[in-house]
């Protein structure tokens, strides 16, 4: 049984930092790619970033524009972990942020149906 769980989320002000984990379960931890994804009240779910091992140690991540140099994803593979570390936070950071699974062969990284499994979600709020 594959489960993602989250954790970290809160409220903050702007320009405050939020680090957020999901712990995973139940999965080939070594083939999926792991991202992270966030709605916000009235919107589409939109990636934020992910995360696949090459090999040991070596790690492909991509960023959405919208939170590069502000947004680190990392994961640890001792512990099946996957963390965002978030700095700098906006107002419009504000959104659930969901712990997504996948496939790390599953093509577009950015997009949601390249993702099996997916965490409950956590809440971040920038407020100005």
């Amino acid at each position: 049984q594959v489960q993602l769980v989250e954790s970290g989320g809160g409220s903050v002000q702007a320009g405050g930092s939020l680090r957020l984990s999901c712990a995973v379960s139940g999965v080939n931890w070594a083939n999926t790619r792991m991202a992270w994804f966030r709605q916000a009240p009235g919107k589409e779910r939109e990636a934020v970033a992910s995360i696949y091992t090459v090999m040991s140690n070596m790690y492909v991540a991509d960023y959405a524009d919208s939170v590069k140099g502000r947004i680190t994803i990392s994961r640890d593979n001792a512990k099946n972990t996957v963390s965002l570390e978030m700095n700098t936070l906006k107002p419009e950071d504000t959104a659930m942020y969901y712990c997504a699974a996948g496939s790390r062969y599953g093509g577009n990284w950015s997009r949601a149906s390249a993702y099996q499994y997916w965490g409950q979600g956590t809440q971040v709020t920038v407020s100005s």
